[in-house]
């Protein structure tokens, strides 16, 4: 799958009970993350697959990054496995510009 047909939404468009997978170090993870996401970095998408078919279950699975490059691949891994998975358009740094709630392991939430 080409990266250019990933399937992509904006931030706007992430519901606020969406599925939400993180796929950053967990450096940035710690520094600033959306609320109830869940934390797979990029690195570990493979070996956890069937943690993420299980959490999706019918429901599309929003992978975010910093910008949205990792995601983009991560996304189109999981398409190619059979899972629904979209894109966030500009990632973290979007959400965070979005003014979408964000939460932190230090404080204030911030996107590295």
């Amino acid at each position: 799958m080409n990266f250019a047909q990933v399937p992509t939404v904006t931030v706007d468009a992430v519901p606020a009970d969406g599925l939400l997978l993180d796929v950053r170090e967990p450096d940035e993870w710690a520094a600033g993350r959306a609320e109830g996401a869940l934390h797979i970095p990029m690195g570990e998408v493979i070996a956890r697959l069937a943690e993420i078919e299980e959490r999706a279950g019918d429901e599309p699975v929003h992978v975010l990054c910093r910008v949205g490059g990792r995601s983009a691949q991560v996304t189109a891994y999981l398409a190619r496995n059979g899972v629904d998975a979209v894109n966030v358009d500009g990632g973290m740094l979007a959400w965070e510009a979005a003014g979408r709630p964000m939460v932190a392991d230090g404080e204030p939430p911030r996107v590295l």
